[in-house]
């Protein structure tokens, strides 16, 4: 299975893995409906809401690991 990275587009990440929703929500990530995830990638959206984008895509990649 392919991992997310933090070059991937938000949208990407979400409509490729329905499941990480609750995860963005954990991490106060709640503009998956602006334009913004349709082309910030992970890291940008990350940066720009002060999130340690490391541990956002450690949660992300151990719950589509399952």
């Amino acid at each position: 299975m392919a991992l997310i990275t933090k070059d991937m587009v938000i949208q990407e990440i979400v409509t490729k893995y329905p499941q990480t929703l609750p995860v963005f929500g954990q991490f106060n990530m709640g503009c998956l409906g602006c334009s913004g995830a349709l082309f910030e990638t992970l890291e940008q959206g990350a940066l720009a809401h002060g999130i340690d984008v490391d541990a956002m895509l450690k949660a992300l990649n151990d719950l589509i690991k399952k």
